[in-house]
């Protein structure tokens, strides 16, 4: 593939181009895009007010839910596939080697999978209210590495198919997902990226942390809730 960046290009210029790309692909937010422009009821306005897959399900329902999962999974595919590429295409200096190569791959899909997930979060053409990141960062750890995705994603399955909490779950995976990394990748820049990323998903959950301490968190339903 030829270079955009025909004599190469500064790291700092290309991680930027990278980090910008990412937030917006994740502030392309798909729960929101369908409640407010499809059915013209922002899910927002609803449940609890979060703009993620749960409460869009909890509230609408119905075959738009996978249009909405769609949005989540694609958004962070490019983010990452551009990624990688912008930085095998323009920062040539530092894939001469095979060790050196991996971890740029690697360190690539953790710096875009971070962004994306800032703006899925915070989505600025939409008020800076978005969602908490799951589908989204589960699309990113089955991404970044299979083991990743293994841990990740059993223990969501198993902790919210045995209590029905999905945020039990989601809280499951954010906690993990920096330990399993860096079990991986040993390497302090991704080891960083890695507890952002976990970070800002256990962040977003505060809420819930709160409720299932009270007794009064919402268990996963199939029945939508009449609007």
């Amino acid at each position: 593939m030829q270079s955009i960046f025909p004599n190469g290009a500064p790291l700092p210029l290309l991680l930027g181009v990278a980090a910008v790309f990412a937030y917006f692909c994740g502030c392309f937010n798909g729960a929101v895009i369908v409640s407010k422009y499809i059915l013209r009821n922002d899910v927002r306005n609803h449940g609890s007010g979060n703009a993620g897959l749960t409460n869009f399900f909890r509230t609408f329902g119905g075959p738009l839910t996978f249009v909405v999962i769609l949005c989540d999974v694609l958004k962070a595919v490019v983010a990452l596939l551009v990624s990688q590429w912008l930085m095998f295409s323009g920062y040539t200096i530092f894939i001469s080697a095979a060790s050196t190569t991996a971890f740029w791959d690697t360190f690539a899909k953790y710096w875009a999978g971070l962004f994306c997930l800032l703006g899925h979060m915070f989505p600025c053409m939409f008020q800076f209210k978005g969602g908490k990141g799951i589908l989204s960062g589960g699309t990113i750890a089955i991404m970044i590495d299979w083991r990743i995705a293994v841990v990740v994603w059993g223990g969501f399955l198993i902790l919210t198919a045995l209590t029905r909490y999905v945020s039990l779950g989601s809280l499951w995976a954010g906690a993990s997902f920096p330990f399993i990394s860096w079990y991986c990748y040993p390497q302090t820049p991704i080891i960083v990226l890695a507890f952002c990323l976990g970070g800002l998903i256990v962040w977003k959950h505060r809420a819930n942390i709160q409720r299932l301490l009270a007794g009064n968190e919402n268990k996963l339903s199939f029945h939508r809730k009449k609007t």
